[in-house]
């Protein structure tokens, strides 16, 4: 979680300038497409609605050239497809400023416990905020991934038994466990 496409050097929450709170995703291409990533930022938000605020403008800010055209081909197949305007902005990347520590992990924050796991393995903020299991911990907690993805994830996560019967009940629904269903 961060600020981007503003002016303003090393904006914060409470003076924010004309920076948007966004997030900066580092992928590896062998992995997974910037393409992939742009279809799953368009099916994430409602392109056609418009932005209250700079603060909470939905935009996508673009590295070199071919991101550009990319993303604003995307763009244009949803207005095609749907009929709508899009008011999603495509705008070039000037910057990223990391927000403040008590913005990061906003799910994962709700569960003290977990965060301390995780501290203990990150202490570090930059390695707390940049580690793929604390990040994939905050999504299975904010809504994001099924019981059988957790299932197949779980180890990977290197939590202990106690976090992961939470993130279990939490992901799963299955309220009341005594036992995680999901395999250690």
């Amino acid at each position: 979680m961060g600020y981007a496409g503003g002016t303003k050097e090393n904006p914060t929450y409470r003076n924010l300038g004309d920076h948007t709170e966004t997030v900066q995703m580092d992928f590896d291409p062998e992995q997974v497409s910037y393409g992939k990533l742009l279809d799953v930022f368009w099916e994430s938000h409602d392109p056609g609605r418009n932005s209250w605020s700079r603060q909470y403008m939905a935009a996508v800010f673009y590295h070199d050239e071919g991101q550009r055209r990319l993303a604003e081909e995307k763009r244009d197949a949803i207005e095609k497809r749907t009929g709508v305007k899009v008011k999603t902005r495509i705008l070039p990347y000037t910057g990223f400023y990391l927000a403040e520590d008590y913005h990061q992990k906003h799910a994962l924050r709700m569960y003290p416990e977990i965060v301390g796991e995780l501290r203990a393995m990150y202490p570090e903020l930059e390695d707390f905020i940049s580690s793929t299991a604390v990040t994939r911990t905050n999504a299975y907690l904010g809504g994001y991934g099924s019981c059988d993805e957790l299932k197949n994830d779980a180890e990977g996560l290197g939590l202990s038994t106690g976090a992961i019967d939470t993130l279990s009940v939490v992901v799963c629904g299955r309220k009341g466990v005594v036992s995680c269903p999901v395999p250690r």
